[in-house]
């Protein structure tokens, strides 16, 4: 099927056919003849690299030509800012999402194409976004993920609430290979498309001694190391002018082999020597220098520890081919375009908390070996799994290369899920009883995945008495109708039992600590925990001894076991467990806002930056969400947490809050000034320009006293003022 005889806009077509894409894939062709651009809904569920994100533009340029708008779903911010890429430049307005859960960004209804995650979606949903209703043509990238138990049931519920409030709405799905397609489909209303066709061969094969069986012949590789495979198997892939990805099961493994492959490869590009020494400058974390050290030979690891500049570096080296090799994590699998001429997948046992080892799922597996192959660039792609003896051979064909993936079924039946999800349909207006709410729930893949869904209406009564006891929700009649309460609860995007805690802690404490605050939310279901090793045990003791005046949440009492914050179903131990997990987590941040280096962050509580900056960036929404409850219910409390919110952002002590906001002035500065004397606007100008340039530098501070003039302030006039000023959030507004 030939490109040029495609009903597209002529622009988009001359794009396509100058970028060298004059054909159809063949599962692109199946899409058209499916009805693709006759407004009918797909389900398409073929391998990586087959163009599903060409089938998705295609279909969203000929929207737009028809004055339509659309909403593509991401399932990863860095997949949301790679789309945005993907997409723009192309003759259309294209915008991206993924910020602020409680802001309805009318601005993004000018775009033709707005890019989002599932949660934003949601409270965009939830925030009554005005463009809403003008989308005709909804795609969800990764549409398997409803099968996911943490991300599931939002995914789930966005797209019954698009169908719902938008039914004449086009609905793509795009999915790798999963088992039962028909039933996705069929929920979706969708026309199916499978294909096992990639544009590159993919050959699926297990190593073991000395060369690669694959079902149809061997494979004999070079072996220069007589202790590992996977060095082995990586360099025989770059000796022959591909790249390589090696997914391993941690962390460390994956810094493991990446050092072993740096001394393996021993490149000398000047590229790469650019991007180490670059590396090497905008970090001080022995982490951040041994990554720099391994690109600077070719080879880097990647996983959720790095910085974003970190992560950055790493996939743009590969993608331009100077980097040969990385080492990951599963997480890279998931989520960006990044392959490679072979995938090596070394570690198929995973470590699941009180479980033990595990396998890893088939589809997990199916994903990794899907990015094996650049389309254009390599003649073939290998997907090669390492037995440890001839044994294992079969064993991992069976289970693995010839096994089908697992099916995807719906999560949402859970009650904990539900009950942020009962609450916004009752919020935002699209059930006002209890027959409306479970005639929509009627519409969830769960219903349609289980005739009569029982069991999900049972969750969706028992979330309601949660809601009703919570005063999150009132029933008045037949009627139901969110308080002012559960309306802000919605907005906020947070789960109502955080709010509940939050509310109720907030109203019996009279003595406010930062501490007792970050704690509280770090024990709230919406807060990312640390784990807690028992090494970790008794400082964390000393440390609640040290701090028990600040901190608010009581200690687990075996006696008691069922409080009020702990599901019924946990065991003394679970609640111990969450304490001190909560408790790590909260002493984490607060040496954050004590001023503690990322360096000593990361070496004291073996995490890496990209760690740090998650849980900060987490912690920060729900300080917001905090300070607005406490606005409604415990005014006192107001403004110190607002104070807590800017400390948390900025990593910085309270003593700092004026300068802070000051445009240009982040932690390191601030305390330069601080430590000069300076510790507010009005003290800076006490000074002149040439003696803040002495600290801060001649640009930084024209910087400074620009502002200072345009804001018109004055120095004091009165002693002491400055000084009854600090920490005051109406000082300054310049922003962080």
């Amino acid at each position: 099927m030939q490109v040029s005889d495609l009903p597209l806009p002529a622009n988009l077509k001359q794009r396509y056919l100058d970028s060298g894409i004059t054909e159809l894939y063949p599962p692109q062709a199946t899409c058209v003849d499916k009805g693709i651009f006759d407004n009918k809904n797909l389900l398409v569920a073929i391998p990586t690299a087959s163009g599903k994100t060409l089938v998705a533009e295609m279909a969203m340029h000929q929207h737009i030509a028809r004055k339509g708008k659309c909403l593509y779903i991401v399932p990863l911010r860095a997949l949301a800012s790679e789309k945005f890429e993907e997409f723009n430049n192309k003759g259309v307005q294209v915008g991206i999402s993924t910020g602020d859960l409680d802001r309805r960004d009318d601005h993004l209804g000018r775009n033709d194409i707005i890019v989002a995650t599932s949660e934003k979606v949601d409270s965009l949903l939830r925030n009554g976004a005005r463009w809403i209703p003008e989308i005709t043509l909804l795609v969800v990238d990764e549409v398997h993920l409803v099968d996911s138990p943490d991300r599931g049931p939002t995914l789930e519920m966005v797209i019954a609430k698009m169908r719902c409030r938008n039914p004449l709405m086009q609905v793509i799905g795009l999915s790798a290979t999963i088992g039962n397609p028909n039933i996705l489909a069929g929920w979706l209303d969708a026309e199916l498309v499978t294909s096992n066709w990639r544009p590159v061969d993919l050959r699926q094969g297990v190593f073991c001694t000395d060369r690669i069986y694959f079902r149809e012949n061997e494979r004999q590789v070079k072996v220069i190391s007589k202790n590992y495979d996977d060095l082995n198997l990586c360099l025989d892939t770059i000796a022959e002018g591909g790249q390589c990805l090696v997914f391993v099961s941690s962390r460390r493994n994956a810094e493991a082999f990446a050092k072993r492959a740096a001394a393996a490869i021993k490149s000398e590009d000047p590229a790469l020597a650019t991007y180490a020494k670059n590396l090497h400058a905008g970090t001080e974390m022995e982490m951040g220098k041994r990554l720099a050290d391994c690109v600077a030979k070719g080879a880097a690891f990647h996983h959720a520890g790095l910085s974003r500049n970190e992560r950055s570096v790493v996939e743009e080296g590969f993608r331009k081919g100077l980097i040969k090799c990385i080492s990951s994590t599963p997480t890279l699998a998931a989520g960006l375009n990044l392959p490679a001429r072979r995938v090596i997948i070394r570690d198929y046992v995973r470590f699941s908390a009180g479980e033990g080892m595990l396998p890893i799922p088939v589809s997990e597996y199916h994903q990794m070996a899907g990015r094996a192959g650049r389309p254009r660039l390599d003649p073939y792609g290998e997907a090669v799994l390492i037995a440890k003896d001839l044994g294992q051979v079969e064993e991992l064909f069976e289970n693995y290369i010839d096994a089908p993936a697992e099916d995807v079924h719906s999560h949402i039946a859970d009650p904990t899920a539900l009950y942020t999800h009962v609450l916004s349909l009752i919020a935002s207006g699209f059930a006002d009883t209890q027959e409306e709410l479970s005639s929509f729930m009627n519409r969830t893949f769960y219903v349609h995945e289980h005739k009569g869904g029982r069991l999900v209406h049972k969750a969706v009564a028992a979330a309601l008495e949660f809601l009703i006891t919570g005063e999150l929700v009132v029933e008045v009649g037949e009627q139901l109708c969110a308080t002012e309460f559960g309306t802000m609860v919605s907005r906020l995007y947070i789960d109502p039992r955080s709010a509940s805690m939050i509310v109720t802690s907030l109203r019996e404490v009279e003595h406010y600590a930062d501490l007792g605050m970050i704690h509280l939310i770090c024990s709230t279901p919406d807060m990312i925990k640390l784990y807690v090793r028992n090494t970790d045990i008794d400082s964390l003791t000393r440390m609640r001894e040290d701090h028990i005046d600040d901190i608010w949440l009581d200690f687990p009492e075996e006696d008691d076991r069922f409080g009020a914050y702990s599901d019924e179903t946990e065991s003394y131990e679970k609640q111990v467990e969450a304490y001190f997990r909560a408790l790590k987590t909260a002493m984490l941040l607060s040496d954050w806002t004590d001023e503690m280096t990322d360096a000593k962050i990361c070496e004291r509580y073996s995490v890496g930056p990209g760690d740090i900056y998650g849980m900060v960036e987490s912690i920060n929404w729900l300080l917001h969400a905090s300070a607005e409850l406490a606005r409604m219910f415990t005014s006192r409390h107001y403004q110190k947490i607002r104070e807590c919110e800017t400390c948390m952002k900025h990593g910085i002590r309270r003593e700092l809050l004026p300068l802070i906001r000051l445009r240009g002035i982040g932690r390191v500065r601030a305390r330069r000034l601080f430590n000069h004397g300076m510790t507010s606007p009005d003290e800076i100008l006490n000074h002149t320009p040439e003696e803040v340039a002495r600290i801060l530098g001649q640009g930084i501070s024209d910087q400074i006293f620009a502002q200072l003039k345009k804001s018109g302030e004055k120095t004091s006039s009165v002693p002491g003022e400055a000084d009854a000023n600090r920490g005051q959030s109406t000082l300054f507004h310049f922003g962080g």
